[in-house]
């Protein structure tokens, strides 16, 4: 048992690790007017909706510590916020199912509007930059909608995996029946 949690923390760190590794040296390339897809939003959410709010909790964290070693003024920052993320996201486990691509394409696009408002308030706002409206139509929207476009590729493998260890689980949890 302790081995199936283990090698579930290992692919977990791994997915964390890979897509950091992309969004910080492949999807730079792929900036369209400087606009980005958050894949650390889309691990984050897929693993909150599809394990649970500590999981989701985990993985956030981890995801946005990496995100503040590198890009932060502060460590910590992006680490709570997707912390929070996760941890949100964790509470639609109940209503998710794998077959259905509505509900994690809603909440990764309303996960990434969210932070990008959060973004706003706590970055700029906060600098007496009132222009929410520009940063809004110029930012947090294409954004939003590059994520989703990403979405459709990425989740698929998520679930792959996510299906996959779960297998391994059920197949261990048996023996010990």
């Amino acid at each position: 048992m302790k081995l199936i949690k283990t090698r579930r923390i290992v692919v977990t760190a791994a997915v964390i690790l890979a897509s950091y590794i992309l969004q910080c040296t492949v999807f730079p390339a792929l900036a369209i007017s400087n606009i980005k897809p958050n894949l650390m939003l889309i691990v984050t959410a897929s693993f909150g909706f599809m394990r649970g709010p500590r999981e989701g909790m985990f993985v956030g964290f981890a995801s946005g510590l990496l995100i503040d070693i590198q890009y932060g003024d502060m460590i910590g920052f992006y680490a709570l916020i997707y912390l929070a993320a996760g941890f949100i996201n964790g509470l639609f486990e109940q209503m998710y199912f794998d077959e259905d691509i509505k509900l994690p394409l809603f909440l990764i696009a309303g996960s990434d509007f969210i932070y990008g408002v959060v973004i706003y308030f706590l970055m700029f706002l906060l600098r007496s930059d009132f222009q929410f409206l520009y940063y809004l139509n110029r930012i947090i929207i294409p954004e939003a909608i590059y994520t989703i476009v990403i979405t459709l590729a990425v989740y698929p493998l998520l679930l792959f995996i996510n299906r996959r260890l779960e297998a391994e689980e059920k197949r261990s949890a048996s023996k010990f029946v």
